[in-house]
């Protein structure tokens, strides 16, 4: 198992394998669409900057612009999000910015956790070559993945108290996503088939992802075709409603004031499904870095969402005791396996890393995974 440099030389490395995009020639597009956008006169446009923290999914371009207009001179600074190009061998095998748009659009109208302003929405890409959004950009901080937050930074070293407070208001995100009323209406790009069983869809499109990325060409992974056995023995009984999932429920796609939060991001893998899927994902994600950790004999953050806290915190805030989560924890241990067994493969496609002689070991987590199908898993 190996902790992600965080020197500036793998950061810039990282970065040329994400996107080959010219970033001259990015500024000067945005600069020629946000002409015809806001004004005949060529806006100003600061130089396109991608950010060296974040995911490795969709591309953040950073921009400010200014442009004349009603007597006055308008500025913003403003983040537009992209599909990453195929040659950069993509984590996930679709980017549906339209659909993320959208989403995040409903969800400003009818929830009052608070988002990004969305300012654009560009379907068709053909100012980019991709279909973008662009919303503005957020003052704050978050809790990094690279290095992780476990190991270093603001988190770590703030009080417990003050990592309390950001708890619960980040578990109150969760209540507040989840209680948005008729979602099936509100979100229907989210819906599944006609008579399909929202967990049973979402299933699917993991099993459908697990071939894409690994599968297609042959390339097999035990632990996580053996994870999918486990979920079919141990599937839940009765999922109880569907609600909005968030998707990528974690605490490293919100950015925060102080240890309140100030923008809720990174909404692609957003679904209709069990309240429970989100909850599971938001405590497994914070595990996977408390687990790193530990194996490195360093103490972490032993405290901060542990799974009975926030299953406490999760029923205070909404009434809803949540159920079957050893199953969810355990489906999020195997979403996030296939994440990072595609992460891994992508790093040997350019360099960055050595295929492994076992192919579990794809898996950075298999540890962890595996005592999860076995029931030996320690949570608290």
């Amino acid at each position: 198992m190996a902790v992600p440099a965080a020197d500036g030389s793998h950061t810039e490395k990282r970065k040329m394998t994400v996107s080959e995009r010219s970033i001259p020639v990015l500024t000067a597009a945005l600069r020629e669409w946000l002409s015809g956008r806001l004004a005949p006169d060529r806006p100003a446009v600061s130089e396109v900057a991608m950010p060296d923290t974040g995911g490795l999914s969709s591309t953040s371009l950073l921009f400010e612009a200014s442009w004349p207009g009603g007597g006055t001179e308008h500025r913003g600074r403003y983040v537009a999000r992209m599909a990453p190009e195929p040659s950069a061998m993509p984590v996930f095998p679709g980017y549906d910015l339209p659909l993320q748009f959208e989403v995040i659009s409903r969800v400003a109208s009818c929830c009052d956790i608070p988002l990004p302003t969305l300012r654009w929405n560009e379907p068709d890409g053909d100012a980019l070559g991709t279909p973008f959004f662009v919303m503005d950009q957020v003052d704050g901080r978050i809790p990094l993945d690279n290095p992780p937050y476990v190991f270093t930074g603001w988190l770590l070293e703030a009080p417990p108290e003050d990592r309390a407070r950001l708890q619960r208001a980040s578990v109150a995100i969760l209540a507040k996503v989840h209680a948005i009323p008729e979602p099936a209406a509100r979100f229907p790009g989210l819906r599944p088939p006609a008579g399909v069983d929202a967990l049973r869809h979402h299933l699917a499109q993991q099993q459908d992802y697990y071939r894409w990325a690994l599968a297609d060409d042959g390339f097999r992974i035990p632990i996580i075709e053996r994870s999918l056995v486990w979920l079919e023995e141990h599937w839940p009984r009765d999922p109880g409603p569907d609600v909005l999932c968030w998707g990528d429920a974690r605490i490293g796609n919100i950015i925060y004031r102080g240890f309140e939060p100030a923008a809720v991001l990174d909404w692609e893998m957003a679904a209709l499904s069990p309240r429970e899927l989100d909850v599971g994902w938001f405590v497994f994600l914070h595990r996977f870095f408390q687990d790193i950790a530990e194996f490195f004999e360093q103490p972490g953050l032993p405290d901060f969402l542990r799974r009975s806290d926030v299953e406490r915190c999760y029923a205070e805030l909404t009434g809803w005791p949540l159920r079957d989560m050893d199953f969810y924890l355990t489906y999020a241990a195997l979403r996030h396996a296939i994440v990072m067994a595609r992460i891994k493969r992508r790093m040997i496609h350019f360099g960055e890393d050595q295929p492994p002689d076992d192919p579990d070991d794809y898996v950075m987590h298999r540890a962890s995974l595996e005592q999860l199908l076995a029931g030996t898993y320690r949570w608290d």
